[in-house]
């Protein structure tokens, strides 16, 4: 079977449309996928036999990115259920003040997605913190909100969460490495955030006093044990680059859940922790297997060259393509887990024959995912709007502060990786 001539760019749209349709109407992301990657398919001139074998293919591609999402259940169960996540917001806003309340919770929403905790559960898990100082402080909700929402951005590109997972499993890179990529694009990303989540101090709702809620701390753990987790999981995976001594993902982040729990005095609830960091992570494994199915059909169709084309003809650079795909598959599947896998499937293998190092094009292509994954037929848009109890109204009036620092990280990284090709 010739699988470059399976399927039409218009079958690949119509894949793309239809999934965004039936995700809008609320049907689950990967059965939306599904049946958009299979309409597309056959509308794009492969009979079913043909287009059900691409999806397959597609699926099987993203399974060692999944594999090592399921295993990272582990620390994302102890950092949560083990209130380590909590200790550690509320010891860096408590050491920066409320007098710079909105960089304290831009931090701290950083620092807790960057150690491995899910961006939208990093954002539930400060908001009651910022809850309360936004009531003190009389901060507006669309402020904290978006220092919340900036620096989760900014974390999401140096953590070792399933987005970063699915992008250095496509280009074969130490997860470290990618990591270490978007470290300079999220500096950025928290100095502008900062700024502009200023400027927001008094415009939309505030904070009525129920909703705030009285945070007991009697059953945390310690500062110290709570950030051993992520420690000694990065340290792990920091082997390879720096030893080479490869600890794959897949084993370095249940250790190192395995290991925090020990020194917080918690591997009794090990087990607890694992069930509930499963539970979490299978939800964006399934989506994942989902996003696998349309990767398939859309990389064996004619939209990459349509893309690639017009790439060409309006005479842009040809590494422009990595943050272009990253930003365009955000948009589609509004997520950064599902635009970076589907991006790095689909255009990883053309932007590498372009001349395009594969770290400079994963880290590329993954800050682009943070530009429009935060559209209303994801589920970070009403999971982060819920927190602070936002109408969807007002929810909306921050998608283009939180497009705008995404775009401002997917520049500094094109500059980088891109235009000065500095690593």
């Amino acid at each position: 079977m010739d699988a470059q001539l399976q399927v039409s760019a218009l079958g690949a749209v119509i894949a793309l449309v239809i999934a965004i349709f039936l995700i809008l109407r609320k049907v689950p992301p990967a059965y939306g996928m599904i049946a958009g990657a299979l309409v597309g398919g056959i509308i794009g001139g492969a009979n079913l036999v043909d287009t059900v074998s691409l999806m397959l293919e597609g699926a099987k591609g993203i399974i060692p990115a999944v594999l090592r999402i399921l295993a990272a259940g582990v620390l994302a169960g102890v950092l949560i259920e083990s209130g380590a996540a909590s200790t550690i917001a509320e010891t860096i806003v408590k050491k920066l003040g409320e007098t710079r309340a909105l960089l304290a919770l831009a931090i701290a929403t950083m620092i807790l997605t960057a150690v491995g905790v899910f961006i939208d559960v990093a954002v539930i898990t400060v908001s009651p913190i910022a809850l309360a100082i936004a009531k003190r402080a009389n901060l507006s909700k669309l402020a904290i909100l978006l220092a919340m929402i900036g620096g989760g951005k900014a974390g999401n590109i140096i953590s070792p969460n399933p987005n970063a997972i699915a992008a250095s499993d496509a280009f074969h890179l130490p997860l470290t490495s990618l990591m270490a990529a978007g470290l300079v694009p999220s500096i950025f990303g928290v100095i502008l955030t900062y700024f502009v989540a200023k400027r927001l101090i008094q415009k939309g709702t505030h904070v009525d006093i129920s909703e705030v809620q009285n945070h007991s701390e009697g059953n945390l753990p310690g500062f110290l044990p709570s950030i051993t987790a992520p420690v000694v999981t990065i340290l792990l995976l920091a082997l390879r680059p720096l030893f080479n001594i490869n600890i794959d993902p897949m084993i370095a982040l249940p250790v190192g859940g395995l290991v925090g729990a020990i020194v917080m005095g918690r591997i009794k609830k090990i087990n607890d922790y694992a069930v509930s960091g499963l539970g979490k992570m299978s939800g964006v494994a399934i989506m994942l297997l989902g996003t696998g199915t349309l990767a398939g059909i859309i990389s064996n169709s004619g939209l990459k060259g349509v893309i690639i084309d017009a790439l060409n003809a309006s005479g842009l650079p040809a590494y422009l393509l990595a943050p272009i795909a990253g930003i365009l598959m955000s948009g589609a599947t509004a997520s950064t887990t599902a635009g970076t896998a589907v991006a790095s499937q689909v255009f990883g293998p053309t932007i590498l024959q372009l001349g395009i190092s594969a770290l400079a094009s994963a880290a590329m292509i993954h800050v682009g995912a943070t530009v429009l994954d935060h559209l209303p037929h994801g589920s970070f848009f009403h999971a982060t709007g819920g927190s602070v109890n936002l109408q969807i109204k007002e929810r909306l009036k921050l998608i283009p502060y939180e497009s705008l620092i995404g775009l401002t990280m997917t520049i500094v990284s094109t500059l980088i990786f891109g235009v000065f090709r500095l690593l």
